[in-house]
């Protein structure tokens, strides 16, 4: 605060001449004594937010005096005199006097106490009092000094606390942005509308963005405004029920995501009104450290949970081994053996002097196995050790085979040794020998008998050649005699067919029916013998194949066409099935006929009622056609199901058999099926019907 300058007091006039002198003298006099009070004047202010009186200037400096008084003491004159308006302090002449006089800097000198601020109405409160000695209660220049100068000194008090309250308080504002800079977490306040009121340059980065920053950023600053308008409006406050919370924000710097715990606390400010201060964590290596925690952990826990398993199931092996396993340390100590090996390495309880020595000699042999093992560069060993079986009191010679376990930086972790008996080896050694022996003796004899064996073997070799030899002449003459057999067979068929339709003449009816049974049987015998050249060829290897592209929709046509007559006949109903965009076949289309007309007409012959499909449909997957025949007829037995398909093979071989034919023609028909490279196959049941299947690439052999 700036020193208060010394009053002015005006100087009364002395008048010097005559009767007037003395009381010039007396004038002057009272004129220093006032200027002296003056001079020791001292003020008295509450500063801002104190409860105390205090010094604030003096009209000397270097009289300045430490005064502080707290506003709460109501029995000190000094404070029941901030609501007065001028209070004379006389000289105190006895103790009652200095007890009734406040505590100042003028002792027990008079002086007057002046409240700062209080009007002549009494409605402004005070808020010092301005302290000054003085010999009189009044006079002219008192008033005058106690109500001008005690005013100006009031507006220059009041300007200063003012001065010092804008410069304290901006002290206190650049103190508190340095504080809220010098955190690393973004701090900020906003109104109830959501505004930015006060940031420190963390929250600046990332809620604020001028016109010249790139669109990116700018959009990044945008959602990270909505992100946090959303967060702290009063309904996520209301439905979260707390002030702690996640916030995921945009990085604008690079646009990657920033996971923020969000602290907001409600102020209510009179002046501003309500606001929230809100500051921002940044956890986003926090969360990533504690997935990375919590997926470490899982882990491990998967790895607890392996490793107990894969010892259980360690234990259970080890305990399931017939023979003995034992596992040492680096050390050579004992860690771990199985019930077998206990046996041999552990006294057992109420033991006998001998089986303790016993079982001390198989630990020396052992231990020396492994002392020998340790100091080996070798990763395996073998050896054999002579122990003793203290159960029974047999020796025991056991083949040792021990294994070195490594940790990954190669240091010694266990020797893992399995002890296995050779006492049945042994006995089975002996007994090889015996069997070799016997084995010896047996050779000799299976020779003798090989060479008589050989000897058959050539005979049925040559027999077998023999055979093929026979049944390709066989063949050979079959197909010469069939084709001997054709040639007037259809000349008499032709002469036949030309009498009944009366080229010689007109016939009578008996007549016309015995023509027409010899042309009916010729055709049959024709048949048969066109089936037996067909069978022949193909064993001679003789039959040709002339592949062609042609529409399955048409052979089936004609193949019904051909058998109409038959179908009439039998008053059965033959119908068509099949699917829609089917592909040409590009295979021997005569044969493919010549099988659809056999299995046609066994439909049709071994059905009483009912009916007969055609059927074919395409088999996508491996590039098939299966062209299928269907009937309601008598069916056939599992067993004979393979049985139809050999060479002149009946069902019904009895003298007074139903059906007629050669049993020839399922036989040629899977014959040629196999020609062309397809198959055929049959599912039947017994009085519910057949249904014969011929599959065929549909591009074939050509």
């Amino acid at each position: 605060m700036r020193r208060v300058p010394p009053a002015r007091v005006a100087r009364p006039r002395i008048e010097r001449r005559g009767r007037f002198a003395e009381r010039g003298d007396g004038a002057r006099r009272q004129w220093r004594r006032q200027r002296r009070a003056a001079a020791s004047a001292r003020g008295l202010r509450q500063p801002h937010g104190s409860r105390r009186l205090r010094a604030a200037g003096a009209a000397v400096a270097r009289r300045r005096a430490r005064v502080s008084v707290s506003l709460d003491d109501w029995n000190n004159p000094l404070i029941a005199g901030l609501n007065r308006r001028h209070t004379f302090y006389p000289t105190a002449h006895s103790a009652a006097d200095h007890r009734r006089r406040p505590s100042t800097p003028f002792d027990d000198a008079p002086f007057h106490a002046v409240p700062l601020g209080l009007t002549t109405d009494g409605g402004q409160p005070t808020f010092g009092l301005l302290l000054f000695g003085g010999q009189v209660r009044r006079a002219p220049d008192l008033e005058w000094f106690t109500t001008v100068f005690a005013q100006k000194i009031d507006q220059i008090l009041r300007q200063r606390a003012v001065t010092e309250g804008d410069r304290k308080q901006g002290r206190e504002r650049s103190l508190l942005y340095s504080i809220i800079n010098a955190v690393s977490d973004p701090i900020l306040l906003t109104d109830t509308e959501g505004r930015l009121l006060i940031a420190n340059s963390r929250a600046l980065a990332l809620f604020t963005a001028s016109e010249e920053e790139s669109e990116g950023r700018r959009s990044a600053v945008r959602m990270n405004n909505m992100l946090l308008s959303s967060a702290l409006s009063s309904k996520a406050i209301e439905e979260t029920g707390a002030t702690r919370r996640e916030l995921l924000l945009v990085n604008p710097a690079d646009g990657s995501d920033l996971l923020f715990e969000l602290l907001s606390t409600v102020t209510d400010d009179p002046r501003h009104g309500t606001g929230v201060v809100s500051i921002l964590r940044n956890v986003t290596d926090l969360r990533r450290a504690t997935e990375e925690i919590e997926e470490n952990y899982r882990k491990l826990r998967t790895a607890e949970v392996l490793a107990r398993a894969e010892s259980d199931r360690l234990n259970l092996i080890i305990d399931s081994v017939a023979d003995p396993i034992v596992v040492t340390d680096s050390s050579g100590e004992t860690s771990l053996m199985n019930d077998p090996a206990m046996r041999l390495f552990t006294i057992p309880r109420r033991a006998s002097a001998l089986e303790e020595r016993w079982v001390q000699a198989n630990d020396a042999h052992f231990s020396s196995f492994i002392a020998g093992m340790l100091v080996s560069a070798d990763q395996r060993r073998n050896g054999e050790i002579g122990l003793v079986d203290a159960k029974a009191g047999e020796p025991m010679p056991v083949e040792a085979i021990a294994g070195k376990i490594l940790s990954e930086h190669g240091e010694l972790n266990a020797v893992v040794t399995i002890l296995h008996d050779r006492r049945e080896a042994i006995e089975k050694a002996e007994l090889y020998e015996q069997l070799q022996h016997a084995a010896d003796e047996l050779e000799r004899k299976i020779q003798a008998a090989t060479a008589d064996i050989a000897q058959q073997n050539e005979l049925l070799r040559r027999q077998a050649i023999e055979l093929e030899q026979a049944s390709a002449l066989k063949s050979q003459f079959l197909a010469n005699m069939s084709h001997e057999f054709r040639t007037p067979l259809n000349a008499m068929l032709g002469y036949t067919s030309m009498l009944l339709q009366g080229v010689a003449g007109p016939l009578e009816a008996p007549v016309k029916r015995q023509l027409a049974r010899v042309e009916s049987n010729g055709r049959h015998l024709l048949t048969i013998i066109n089936e037996i050249l067909d069978i022949s060829r193909i064993e001679a290897g003789r039959m040709p194949l002339q592949a062609s592209k042609f529409k399955i929709y048409d052979l089936m046509s004609e193949v019904r066409a051909e058998l109409d007559p038959i179908i009439l006949r039998s008053k059965l109903t033959v119908t068509m099935q099949l699917e829609r965009d089917l592909p040409q076949l590009v295979t021997d289309r005569q044969k493919v006929k010549q099988i659809l007309v056999n299995l046609l007409s066994n439909a049709v012959k071994f059905t009483h009622h009912g009916g007969v499909t055609l059927s074919a449909r395409r088999n996508a997957r491996d590039r098939t056609i299966a062209l299928a025949v269907t009937d309601t007829g008598i069916g056939i037995s599992a067993a004979d199901q393979d049985r139809i398909f050999e060479d002149f093979r009946q069902l019904d071989n009895t003298p007074t058999r139903a059906y007629g034919g050669t049993g020839l023609g399922l036989s040629i028909c899977r014959r040629l099926a196999q020609m062309l490279d397809g198959r055929i196959s049959v599912q039947s049941q017994v009085g519910k019907g057949s249904t014969f299947t011929l599959t065929l690439p549909i591009k074939g052999r050509k």
